[in-house]
């Protein structure tokens, strides 16, 4: 397929797509038959401006998708092919997409690429069950908050240990000494 010319102006529609292959961190596939353009414009705005969601001819899209050096998606560039090339965080997208799917059933999420790989659509419903990149660097911080706090009253306890011990020393002289008197 790779052999065979194509028309100058589908030359720049691939090398458009091939571009958009190489730049975004993950694509997704998404079978769009039965919504329509105003569901479908809800969907590009709820998956926000990192993130674009292009209808592509499924010929131009697979030969953009070899020269990006993506294999693996033959099987998905069959019936009406919508691409979403996330540049942003692929969890947001990921979440929208799943999300927009539930609310309009028509839109099936066949696949896609992360990281360079070809992932299935229930390894897309995976991202998105993860928490976004925000909360997960927040448990990150939190934890290691937790520990530093640790380690910090663990040197502290000495300190305070001998000056408890002191405090005691001096009240038992006290004692001794207005017992002596």
């Amino acid at each position: 397929m790779a052999d065979k010319p194509i028309r100058a102006d589908k030359a720049t529609a691939v090398a458009e797509l091939t571009e958009s292959f190489r730049n975004a961190g993950a694509t997704v596939l998404t079978e769009y038959r039965g919504l329509t353009v105003s569901q479908l414009t809800q969907l590009r705005r709820s998956l926000g401006k990192e993130t674009s969601y292009t209808v592509a001819k499924n010929t131009l899209a697979k030969r953009a998708a070899t020269d990006a050096g993506i294999s693996g998606l033959d099987e998905m560039f069959s019936g009406p092919t919508a691409l979403t090339f996330v540049s942003g965080d692929v969890v947001e997208a990921a979440k929208g997409l799943r999300d927009f799917a539930k609310a309009n059933p028509k839109l099936v999420i066949k696949g896609g690429v992360f990281e360079g790989k070809a992932i299935t659509a229930a390894e897309v419903t995976k991202l998105a069950d993860l928490e976004s990149r925000e909360v997960l660097l927040a448990k990150l911080a939190g934890a290691m908050k937790g520990n530093l706090s640790k380690a910090a009253a663990l040197f502290q306890a000495p300190l305070s240990k001998t000056a408890r011990l002191a405090a005691a020393l001096q009240d038992k002289r006290e004692k001794e000494g207005a017992e002596a008197a």
